[in-house]
């Protein structure tokens, strides 16, 4: 970078988040490397940084021959104000070279909101947005994560997307680009070439036909691409690659810790979380490998803390062997172990007694509803008396912090239904003056709803979002009957929800009405200092789409949906049934009292499903 570039530093809050440097970063002779990949994560150093996706695929590619991959984050706004001023093009932390430099350009996407920075960041690097407009075989644009699984709000500035999880499919397309560029094909050839692969999807190969009421009629394969893309799985985690070299980032990030992930998939069947369904079939690893992967990333970083990440972490088979041989470790070097993703009905205080000896943080369940009815409605198999036991356990082994968390707008909810949540809090309040051991301290009872979103490969993926007024309401009903001054309650933004749905359940359509936002000014959605609604109200005003077709519209059963091109192991078939047996408030036992048939093990070729 220039002498400008150290400039500006002098300018912008936390210029840590702009140099690299950092402490087992990777580092090429470029003399040595063929291709070059920047890998983007649409948000900023703090929440990138953070992400275990991100540190998986970084160290993949790098061990690869002649391939280097470096990290790019979004920036601040007062640096992209600083960037656009002088015409500062964006790059990459490991070389500092500017990103339209690079072969291959890929963005992870694990949230909705970061659509807009997406777009942006592609504009800072100075690279043409849309796909249409990057005719060589240089800047080929490809991204992955949750999001993925509905791609299409995305088709029109993405080259391809890769489908599922990113060990083996990345090896795969960046071998082939290297074989591309070695031989000189055209992109026309290598988008191609690379659909061949299971897990891409290429949307320039899909033509889209829609009815006159706006609903999705036909997708047209073009180009011998298929009519289905199947997600890709690691079926093998105890062979797979993890990052125990983790790089040590220079300023403070929003989890500043070693994390450990213990297992993939979800033995549960909340009928509302896409994550449950879509990261199935359940893969974990042993014990042994788990505890030589924490040792190596503890000793390597200099973490004071490390966590066992997955979905559900307290329905991992094999804790108690982990943990039990972890402590003596951790202990010994006053490194604080945590356990989040508890649940109520297998909470141990034993378990998190042991655990919380070098620090005893708060406690979080998500009970998600606040009566039984409307609990076995989504499927949470979870009963009062369980969530009344645990807390009343923890109070007794000392805990005075307990935060509750909760949706407003589940399909069938009733007013009965959201005071059913200041029912439950009340009786959890009742459970510290009965067991807690230091009333003296006090207590502090963290409530927070969400305002539900509808998402793609769920058995609700057909419902519609209440209105926004509507949740508005039942969020003060519920405040209402809050009077105690042990409760904290807080409930989440419409407006960012409402769009959360809109771009979770949209089609193509949509990439107008994000470059027209983008253009205006959208940018950092997912941060409240920047979040305006209003830019993205005008921006569906001014491309004649009505948000309310995607939010409070019910997708009919027989409906063609935008993502239905994507599998991700689950049938439809047992979705929609599942949907049924929500209407009838029937539960569905988790995996370990029965296989309900979603399908997802169809996935799996050596291994079985480990639920």
């Amino acid at each position: 970078m220039t002498d400008q570039f150290h400039r500006l530093l002098m300018r912008v809050q936390k210029p840590a988040r702009y140099v690299g440097g950092e402490y087992n970063q990777i580092i090429k002779d470029k003399k040595d490397v063929d291709v070059r990949v920047a890998f983007c994560f649409p948000d900023t150093y703090e929440i990138g940084m953070s992400n275990v996706g991100m540190r998986i695929l970084y160290g993949v590619m790098n061990r690869m021959d002649g391939v280097w991959c470096e990290r790019v984050f979004a920036p601040w706004g007062d640096m992209e104000t600083q960037m656009r001023s002088h015409g500062l093009p964006l790059w990459a932390l490991e070389s500092q070279d500017a990103v339209r430099d690079f072969d291959m350009i890929a963005f992870t996407i694990g949230y909705e909101m970061s659509y807009s920075n997406i777009v942006n960041m592609l504009d800072l690097a100075g690279v043409p947005i849309h796909s249409k407009d990057r005719h060589e075989l240089k800047n080929i644009v490809f991204a992955g994560g949750v999001c993925a699984f509905n791609p299409e709000p995305l088709a029109y500035f993405i080259d391809f997307f890769s489908i599922g999880e990113g060990e083996d499919i990345t090896v795969e397309i960046v071998s082939l680009y290297q074989k591309a560029k070695r031989e000189g094909w055209s992109k026309d050839t290598f988008l191609r070439e690379v659909s061949k692969i299971q897990g891409v999807y290429v949307p320039s190969f899909y033509v889209h036909a829609y009815n006159e009421d706006g609903t999705l009629k036909a997708v047209i394969p073009q180009q011998g691409a298929p009519e289905v893309i199947t997600k890709r799985i690691v079926e093998n985690l105890d062979e797979a690659y993890f990052p125990t070299e983790m790089i040590v980032p220079s300023t403070e990030i929003v989890h500043d810790r070693a994390n450990l992930e213990i297992f993939r998939g979800c033995i549960r069947g909340c009928r509302f979380c896409q994550a449950g369904f879509s990261c199935r079939p359940v893969r974990r690893k042993s014990a042994p490998v788990l505890y030589r992967q924490a040792v190596e990333m503890l000793e390597n970083s200099g973490n004071n803390e490390i966590t066992l990440s997955s979905l559900s972490t307290s329905d991992f088979r094999g804790l108690k062997e982990l943990t039990d041989e972890l402590l003596p470790y951790c202990e010994a070097n006053r490194v604080s172990l945590s356990v989040p993703s508890l649940r109520a009905d297998n909470f141990s205080r034993e378990l998190m007694e042991k655990i919380q000896a070098v620090r005893k943080s708060g406690l979080t369940f998500a009970p998600e509803a606040g009566t039984q009815r409307l609990r076995d409605v989504i499927n949470k198999n979870l009963r009062e008396e369980e969530i009344l036991s645990t807390c009343a356990q923890a109070f007794a082994g000392g805990w005075n912090n307990v935060k509750l968390y909760f949706m407003l707008g589940l399909p069938t909810e009733t007013d009965e239904d959201v005071l059913g949540i200041a029912e439950l809090v009340y009786k959890v309040i009742q459970a510290w003056r009965e067991n807690a051991v230091n009333k003296k301290r006090g207590l502090r009872v963290h409530v927070a709803t969400a305002y539900f979103v509808p998402k793609p490969h769920t058995p609700f993926q057909w419902e519609a979002q209440i209105t926004p007024q509507e949740y508005l309401r039942r969020c003060m009903l519920l405040k209402s009957h809050f009077y105690s001054k042990s409760i904290e309650y807080d409930y989440h933004s419409t407006e960012l929800s409402r769009l959360e749905a809109v771009f979770a359940r949209g089609d193509r359509r949509l990439c107008a009405v994000i470059e027209d936002a983008v253009r205006r000014g959208a940018k950092l959605d997912g941060w409240d200092e920047y979040f305006r609604y209003d830019i993205w109200h005008d921006a569906f005003v001014r491309c004649g789409i009505p948000e309310e077709f995607y939010t409070t519209r019910g997708y009919d059963e027989a409906e063609l949906l935008p993502w239905d091109t994507i599998d991700v192991g689950v049938s439809k078939r047992f979705l929609l049934r599942e949907r049924r047996r929500a209407y009838d408030s029937q539960v569905t036992p988790d995996c370990r009292h029965g296989c309900a048939g979603c399908g997802a093990n169809g996935l799996l070729k050596e291994v079985v499903c480990d639920a």
